[in-house]
């Protein structure tokens, strides 16, 4: 009697200036092929911390996994992921895999056509030790263009208003750990990203030796395409069931 594959829960992380709302396009789909679904919060405070509660969340679950990373969630996907022996495929969506030592910023700076951080505002908060430290958002007025240039603008300007903002702690903070190293991986490619360029996602996925996948999209491809996204989170899915 052959034994069927299990099916994984499909962990979703949205990144920075976004919620778990970004992923509502493509959850109906991955649903509708027996997936369990999970949209995990991002904390977005700091790199070392997102990526251990991501690693907490995972570690609830019992059985397969695959994990879907977008922008900033990519990084903290790539540390939550390090050592779990559940976790069949990552899926990176315009998003950063860097490698240990390699921080998000030093990632923007190697290549041209990155254009969010210009917009972007720090605004001062309360730390929990009585300090403050900065957090970044993205100017309102320029978020539709930058940000989420095929998205419908009455939802542009939406999404602009209720963006979560990424503490500065997490862009400047070295990653120290790369799932992708050694879980099989695919990436998604938004050519007319302007917060993770195309040049570099190439880069990214070449280096990672990941699959790679290209769309007509901006940096919010989970919004404007979830289709597209959502097929690759089930090709990846069905390549890695066991």
């Amino acid at each position: 009697m052959t034994t069927l594959p299990v099916k994984q829960t499909i962990v979703l992380v949205h990144g920075a200036y976004a919620d778990s709302s970004s992923w509502n396009g493509s959850i109906p789909a991955l649903r509708e092929a027996g997936h369990r679904v999970i949209a995990a919060a991002n904390p977005l405070r700091g790199l070392e911390s997102d990526g251990e509660y991501l690693r907490s969340v995972l570690d609830s679950i019992d059985g397969p996994i695959v994990i879907a990373g977008h922008s900033y969630g990519g990084a903290v996907m790539s540390h939550a992921a390090d050592g779990n022996p559940n976790v069949t495929a990552l899926v990176y969506v315009a998003s950063f895999l860097a490698e240990p030592g390699e921080s998000l910023v030093d990632l923007v700076e190697k290549f041209p056509g990155a254009q969010l951080g210009g917009a972007a505002q720090p605004v001062p908060y309360a730390t929990p030790d009585g300090g403050t430290a900065s957090e970044l958002y993205i100017d309102q007025e320029q978020f539709p263009a930058l940000f989420a240039g095929d998205v419908d603008l009455a939802v542009a300007q939406q999404m602009a208003v209720t963006q979560r903002p990424l503490a500065l702690a997490a862009f400047e903070a070295p990653a120290t750990r790369a799932a992708w190293k050694t879980i099989e991986s695919w990436v998604l490619l938004a050519a007319q990203d302007l917060a993770v360029p195309a040049e570099l996602v190439r880069f990214m996925s070449e280096r990672a030796d990941a699959h790679l996948v290209e769309v007509d999209a901006s940096h919010a491809v989970t919004v404007s395409q979830p289709g597209v996204v959502a097929d690759l989170i089930l090709e990846a899915a069905a390549k890695t069931a066991r």
